[in-house]
């Protein structure tokens, strides 16, 4: 089996451009993290989640490969349906 964190990391060692565009881009691969965290601690499929947002499943699909960035209506109405926290509460 391919570890993907290794192939990641040998990528990055041949091209520091791949690391670069990699770590710009970790912001929304940490926030599409949390939402697939959500879905499935949900127990939903991407189907479900796309019938709560009047979407369809291949619209989910991409938001969660990270093959299309989904504007910040698409965000919420997914954080609403699969009930993940967008802000976190600030320590007092």
């Amino acid at each position: 089996m391919i570890d993907i964190d290794e192939v990641r990391e040998e990528d990055f060692k041949n091209n520091p451009a791949v690391k670069a565009e990699y770590e710009k881009m970790r912001p929304v691969y940490k926030l599409i993290g949390r939402l697939i965290e959500a879905r499935t601690r949900a127990g939903l499929t991407q189907s479900q989640i796309a019938e709560r947002m009047k979407t369809t499943q291949s619209v989910v699909s991409r938001m969660e490969s990270g093959g299309s960035m989904p504007s910040i209506k698409m965000v919420t109405r997914y954080a609403l349906v699969a009930a993940v926290p967008l802000v976190r509460p600030r320590n007092p």
